[in-house]
């Protein structure tokens, strides 16, 4: 039975939707027909997508573990996207299954689904809201209930940022998120990139931006600026596979063909 035999009201099928696509291209279920026609576009022009997703993904595990290690027990995901194998509560709760997770999401199939999977956490749940309005999300009874914002907390943006253009401000958006984190909290961001990229990456993004999403690479200096008030961990702003990768061999001999950039940082 197909995610296309039971769509939900609110579904918008006029467009691929990112966390769908997304979800495809890493072996998912949880998209439409106009989803995985695209991915199948991209494909065309980036044959590598899939294993390209799967190491960003690979980046974001590693991310939260270290937040976990550095003793942070609350995170809040914004944009989750579909809820995987390996998602963020399963790393963070293996470590400490005390530890609180939020998802952030306003794509009703990634809400839903995520909804189902969390059904028997109490630690961890999703929260429908449109993320580009902070206070939608940190005023909302479920953040609330979950997250002591009076304690450290990890912020993630896992390919979350490159989807909010400069006329929407993103630095705005990512300093009213820092504004309600207490010391010690972290931030863990990626976004695309055209720092190292080929023509193809170029194409790709043009792709999303016809289909009616923009997507905007920017370089290490624009997400140096678009994190200001974190300090940034080593080893600084690089390749997702080049972030701590859990053996050096991993990051292989060109880890920008990942196209994403990622950091760290600690709110002091």
């Amino acid at each position: 039975m197909t995610t296309d035999e039971h769509a939900s009201p609110g579904i918008d099928f006029d467009k691929p939707n990112a966390a769908r696509v997304y979800d495809y291209l890493i072996g998912g279920k949880l998209n439409y027909a106009i989803d995985r026609e695209f991915a199948e576009r991209i494909l065309e022009v980036r044959p590598e997508s899939r294993e390209l997703a799967l190491i960003n993904r690979r980046w974001l595990r590693r991310a939260v573990r270290f937040g976990a290690e550095q003793g942070i027990r609350q995170f809040l995901d914004i944009g989750s996207g579909m809820p995987t194998v390996g998602h963020v509560h399963e790393i963070v709760q293996s470590i400490d299954p005390a530890s609180r997770v939020v998802y952030v999401d306003n794509e009703p199939i990634a809400v839903a689904h995520s909804e189902i999977v969390l059904e028997d956490n109490d630690n961890a749940a999703m929260v429908q809201a449109d993320a580009e309005h902070p206070d939608e999300v940190l005023e909302h009874p479920t953040t609330e209930r979950l997250l002591d914002f009076t304690e450290p907390v990890m912020l993630i943006m896992a390919a979350f940022i490159h989807f909010v253009p400069d006329a929407r401000n993103p630095a705005r958006l990512v300093a009213a998120y820092r504004d309600a984190l207490a010391p010690g909290s972290y931030l863990a961001l990626s976004s695309g990139t055209f720092e190292g990229q080929g023509e193809e990456v170029r194409r790709a993004a043009e792709l999303y931006r016809k289909s009616g999403t923009d997507v905007v690479a920017r370089s290490r200096a624009e997400l140096r600026a678009l994190v200001a008030g974190f300090e940034i961990l080593p080893p600084g702003i690089v390749f997702t596979p080049e972030w701590r990768p859990d053996d050096p061999a991993e990051a292989g001999a060109h880890p920008e063909q990942a196209s994403q950039l990622a950091l760290v940082g600690r709110k002091n």
